[in-house]
């Protein structure tokens, strides 16, 4: 175990700089951050001792998985070898920022994590993985415990930051290891907001003409529709702070992603139902088919896209969101393949009012919004655009 942690050293020591968190030496750890970094990293966490929180959460790619790393296909690899999901493994960045599940005044689902809200919040989220069988594929919580306590670090950090109760037992110790892993991930190595957009809203950088029309349509309510989910301000209302989300669920005719289906095994009759799918939900039909609306911090290298990664390029998913605007038979078809777009996994229930708002948009400024998107990447993700 101390091996492994050495060999994870680097990793931590470098994420701790950019979350702020000071180093600890001695094998110890400094905060209960610092402890949750090691815990995201840490392999043998998983039932072969092969993946970690950070396997499919790579913090060199946005902390998403990568698209390539399966020989193209969009959902991620288990920890048995052989195991594939349904679901493309979301970004971490900029997570923290989803309110608890909840519905508003209204009656609409917003917030959680996951693409169906399931997890209340970063600790519940963290929770889902290790005990998930096709991901780390751990039997339940004494498991995941006996292989926390194998490390005396570990163990002298538990009862520093949750004091002796926490490891009485078992489901004590699970839960410690979430609040950690939650609160490295409230750092900010997970959300700098040091991206072009935000160099750009302080004065200390200028679009280019390109850029400035993408930014133009994107904040326009006349040319798309995109900010009608897509939120332009944060919490607080600041444009400084959004994380271009409105949390909410959406059906938008996402088709199926038949090849992740071809290796995951999945039945041809199986149908993902997305929010509907929530316990708390509870099958409403009303829910079926919509997804969280994910937020567009690096984007634009955290491919693949939709809920089941079934779109490889950035392009294709302005296009597609398009092509319920433009009547040119050009826009029908989907550039990956050279078909007509697939009809929606789910037909029912679909956002036709926000996403037929708008005219259609020609090649300049379906480019000029990719342009914009780029814009939104972390500072330290700027050389992947390249």
């Amino acid at each position: 175990m101390r091996l492994i942690l050495t060999c994870l050293g680097f990793a931590i020591a470098t994420l701790a700089v950019l979350a702020g968190i000071s180093s600890a030496g001695s094998g110890r750890f400094a905060s209960k951050e610092e402890l949750g970094a090691a815990l995201f990293h840490d392999k043998n966490l998983s039932k072969n001792r092969s993946q970690a929180c950070a396997t499919c959460h790579m913090p060199e790619i946005g902390f998403a998985d990568r698209h390539d790393t399966h020989k193209g296909n969009a959902v991620s690899l288990g920890d048995d070898a052989k195991s594939f999901g349904d679901r493309n493994a979301p970004s971490v960045t900029y997570a923290a920022f989803s309110p608890p599940f909840h519905r508003d005044a209204k009656g609409a689902y917003i917030g959680g994590q996951f693409w169906d809200g399931r997890a209340k919040g970063l600790e519940e989220q963290a929770a889902g993985p290790p005990l998930n069988p096709i991901e780390m594929g751990m039997s339940d919580d004494k498991a995941v415990a006996a292989r926390i306590t194998e490390n005396p670090d570990y163990l002298t950090a538990f009862r520093t930051f949750f004091g002796n109760q926490a490891l009485k037992d078992s489901n004590g110790i699970f839960r410690a290891a979430t609040e950690a892993i939650a609160a490295f991930e409230r750092t900010r190595a997970f959300a700098p907001f040091d991206s072009r957009y935000d160099r750009y809203l302080r004065g200390e950088e200028k679009f280019t003409e390109q850029e400035e029309l993408g930014r133009t349509l994107f904040f326009s309510t006349q040319f798309t529709s995109c900010n009608l989910c897509h939120d332009l301000k944060g919490p607080d209302g600041r444009l400084e702070t959004s994380t271009f989300t409105s949390h909410k669920y959406f059906n938008i005719g996402v088709p199926a992603n038949r090849e992740a289906r071809r290796m995951n095994g999945m039945k041809p009759d199986f149908v993902d139902i997305g929010l509907a799918a929530n316990p708390e939900v509870d099958g409403d039909p009303l829910q079926r088919g919509k997804f969280k609306v994910p937020n567009l911090r690096n984007v634009a290298i955290t491919a693949p896209y939709m809920h089941n990664g079934v779109f490889s390029d950035l392009r294709t998913v302005i296009l597609f969101y398009n092509k319920y605007n433009s009547k040119k038979k050009s826009r029908q078809i989907n550039p990956e393949t050279g078909e007509r777009w697939a009809d929606p996994e789910v037909p029912a229930n679909l956002a036709t009012k926000e996403l037929e708002t708008g005219p259609g948009l020609d090649d300049k400024r379906v480019d000029a919004l990719v342009a914009f998107l780029k814009t939104l990447t972390d500072k330290r993700y700027e050389g992947l655009l390249k």
